[in-house]
């Protein structure tokens, strides 16, 4: 018998004994990964002992000697990198007088405490090490007395492969999973359990692991923080493409109106995703916003025609518009404003020709020329201004629309009613000036930007005007 000095320094006083088997375990597991061998077995003999066995390549003593195990930070895959988990796992045991017994065509490895070479008032943890039982032994027996029932439970729950959890979709960065229990989600990396979530939607396994990650992994695996995983954790769902779990996230956001979103829904870029994704699933879909629910008459057109309704939040309705306005018409999000644009798209106009117009009507449009002067002329890409009977309802601000610039057509369509005032006739026929000029939409701020800008201009130049003609300065 040799007697090899394990040098434990620190001891995590905070592990169970269940979190020293999980260390045995993930042993087991990163050795069956490497060498592509049969499942490992978890079991318990007729002596009431556990045993935790792997069919690898066998532990020898040099294991307790490794700080880091370099063919294990090699693998991004494996459980284990840091290589001291081992050591940690036989104080641990040691401490909760658990009797270990490492068997390996090596030798057989047990503990004692024993006086420290060279230092006979000092006495440490030892590793006994044996000559080998069979030395054609295949894998390593990792066998335990003392443990029970429930230490060796808790510790299977470390890990994916031993839990009830369902797989919903695989992705480059890792898998989304059904939550086994309503009130917690479970985060893997790389199979083994680092924490626990009260509100999120689903359980995820992390499988690409980051550098903040990474550095966060702390010898213990347990309670690593959100913040070391959420990038990790967006870069999945925003990989999904599953018509179960973009269906389960989209659903999700309908909960906002009564606080009960989940945090994962609460990330702009993953409420975007799923939009975008659903409305590829479900093209017969409207989305919403609390402010265009109260709407009536929005709400009554959209279900007439067809669409199920679909509530957002108002800020992600606002992306959704914005995004709207820079895409092809085949990638627009089917949103309550773009019904409305879908309407305007589709309307067909009841043109009044100028001598269908009353002379009050006609005195305000000769007006015309003078009011477009006023912002350097009628804009090179607007061929007609016309005067319509009627333009389609804007059920979206409960008022009707007066002015529409048509760019295909390169016209302008101004409502007849228009023309009862110089006062509403010049202010439509600007505002619709600035859509043609700067090809701009209501819902951009750009276009918000511009307009404040002319109106500015318009002022600057009336005032100059009228100070020329009074001779104030």
């Amino acid at each position: 018998m040799r007697a090899f000095d394990l040098n434990i320094e620190k001891i995590l006083d905070n592990w169970e004994v269940c979190h020293a088997i999980r260390e045995v375990i993930a042993n087991a597991l990163d050795e069956q990964a490497i060498t592509g061998t049969k499942d490992i077995e978890i079991k318990k003999s007729s002596d009431g002992a556990w045993h935790v066995i792997d069919f690898g390549r066998g532990l020898n003593y040099h294991h307790l000697t490794q700080n880091e195990n370099a063919e294990k930070l090699e693998n991004e895959h494996l459980i284990g990198h840091f290589g001291v988990g081992l050591k940690d796992a036989l104080a641990t045991f040691h401490r909760h007088d658990v009797k270990v017994t490492i068997t390996s065509k090596f030798g057989v490895i047990t503990l004692d405490e024993l006086n420290k070479e060279g230092f006979d008032d000092l006495v440490t943890l030892h590793a006994k090490i044996e000559d080998p039982l069979n030395p054609n032994m295949v894998g390593t027996d990792f066998k335990l007395v003392g443990c029970s029932d429930d230490d060796v439970f808790k510790a299977r729950r470390f890990f994916l492969r031993f839990s009830d959890e369902s797989f919903l979709e695989n992705t480059p960065y890792g898998d989304v999973l059904k939550k086994r229990y309503p009130n917690y989600s479970s985060i893997y990396v790389n199979g083994v359990r680092v924490a626990e979530e009260e509100n999120f939607l689903f359980s995820y396994n992390i499988t690409k692991i980051n550098s903040k990650l990474r550095k966060a992994m702390n010898r213990e695996r347990s309670n690593v923080g959100r913040s070391a995983y959420t990038d990790s954790i967006k870069s999945i769902l925003l990989s999904c493409r599953g018509s179960e779990t973009i269906s389960s996230m989209a659903n999700d956001l309908g909960n906002y109106a009564q606080d009960s979103i989940h945090d994962e829904l609460s990330w702009n870029d993953v409420q975007m995703h799923a939009a975008k994704e659903f409305a590829k699933l479900k093209p017969d879909i409207c989305f919403v916003s609390q402010d265009d629910y109260a709407k009536t008459s929005l709400i009554d057109d959209i279900h007439n025609s067809g669409s199920t309704l679909i509530l957002i939040p108002a800020k992600l309705a606002r992306k959704m518009n914005e995004l709207n306005c820079h895409v092809d018409e085949s990638q627009r999000l089917p949103t309550a404003m773009e019904f409305l644009e879908e309407q305007s798209r589709n309307f067909m106009p009841k043109i009044v020709s100028i001598d269908e117009l009353t002379e009050k009507e006609r005195k305000v449009y000769d007006r015309t020329e003078r009011i477009l002067a006023l912002i350097g002329g009628k804009p090179s890409n607007v061929d007609k201004i016309l005067i319509s009977e009627t333009l389609y309802e804007n059920s979206l601000s409960l008022q009707d629309t007066v002015g529409l610039w048509q760019p295909k057509e390169q016209r302008i369509l101004i409502k007849r009613d228009q023309l009862a005032t110089i006062h509403d006739y010049a202010g439509t026929l600007i505002h619709e000036c600035i859509h043609a000029m700067y090809d701009l939409d209501d819902v951009n701020r750009e276009f918000e930007t511009q307009l404040t800008k002319t109106i500015g201009n318009i002022a600057e130049i009336v005032i100059s005007k009228d100070e020329q003609a009074t001779g104030h300065r």
